[in-house]
């Protein structure tokens, strides 16, 4: 039904169509631009979440044949035909062009004498389907449902796999729904149609998700991160070590010679698989263990060390860096 507020709004425009547009025209419109502004696509930005309310606000009223019928015949008002305006033209603010085969402008009434209210009037110009205006002064609309909001709390995995949760509402009942691989802590997704009910439609349910931290990996956008300990031998000489991936399988890293502990190896295509077809890598972190007991040949092999590279000082220059300006 007609809403006040459509006199400023130009739905056409909003959606990118001329007011000609066929039915076609207007969903492949609506389509393509509810696809690039999804909030799922535009975290955190409100530009692009006004502009997807703004473009399913147009979409709702010009794919419906009657409400965009009505919706033309408001616009065509606010052109040029009756409309409202600022003030000074006939009663209430209409012009009086509007008034003038209706009222007498000497007593304010029909030309067959009898009175008639503004209500009257209203309902004469706008008729059919219970739309129109009010008598409040407003237009009828039929209210969509409110939005509600909550809260989910996943495990690590199931936030990078994605899985099928339930949530219960405050009246008991339950809602399923699927949450999409790589979902990150603290994101917000927007389940349409999964709020309160009501005469126009359901309203959204506003998700928050909590991503329970995980004892081996992390997160690093799409990257998965892990931090794998090496001996000292295998970061001086080089070797090969064995990594556990994700997915429960394990891959062999190649670490150089010489390689310093807190360095960070890449292992392509092993992070987070998107149901679009993209995947982040798997970002392993070196860190050298240094052992808490040494004895006999171990201890002789370490002496043997620090005296083969005695005067290699680790820190030279440190001391000046620390007092530069």
């Amino acid at each position: 039904m007609a809403n006040q507020d459509w006199f400023d709004k130009d739905f056409y425009k909003a959606l990118g169509v001329n007011p000609d547009a066929s039915d076609g025209d207007i969903k492949k419109a609506y389509r393509k631009l509810a696809k690039d502004l999804h909030p799922d696509k535009n975290p955190d930005n409100a530009e692009a979440e006004q502009r997807f309310k703004e473009v399913s606000e147009a979409y709702s009223v010009l794919a419906d044949a009657e409400q965009r019928k009505e919706y033309d015949a408001i616009r065509t008002m606010s052109h040029g035909g009756a409309r409202f305006t600022a003030g000074g033209g006939g009663p209430s603010g209409f012009s009086d062009d509007v008034f003038s085969g209706f009222f007498s402008r000497q007593s304010g009434r029909q030309p067959g004498g009898s009175a008639t209210s503004m209500d009257d009037l209203l309902a004469g110009l706008f008729t059919g389907g219970g739309g129109g205006f009010s008598t409040g002064g407003g237009f009828n609309q039929p209210a969509r449902g409110t939005d509600v909001e909550a809260s989910a709390s996943l495990t690590f995995r199931q936030a990078v796999s994605g899985d099928t949760v339930t949530l219960r509402r405050a009246d008991g009942t339950t809602v399923t729904t699927r949450v999409p691989p790589g979902v990150r802590d603290g994101q917000k997704i927007r389940l349409r149609g999964k709020g309160n009910p009501g005469a126009a439609g359901n309203g959204d349910l506003i998700l928050t998700i909590a991503v329970e931290p995980h004892p081996v990996f992390g997160r690093d956008g799409d990257n998965l991160t892990i931090t794998v300990p090496v001996t000292f031998d295998e970061a001086a000489l080089g070797a090969q070590i064995t990594v556990p991936t994700f997915e429960g399988s394990s891959v062999t890293v190649k670490l150089p010679s010489g390689t310093p502990s807190g360095r960070t190896l890449r292992v392509k295509g092993r992070g987070v698989q998107r149901k679009e077809g993209t995947s982040g890598d798997l970002l392993v972190t070196v860190s050298v263990t240094v052992p808490q007991k040494l004895d006999g040949a171990a201890r002789d092999a370490v002496e043997a060390y620090a005296e083969a590279t005695k005067g290699d000082d680790p820190r030279a220059g440190l001391a000046d860096q620390a007092r530069a300006s």
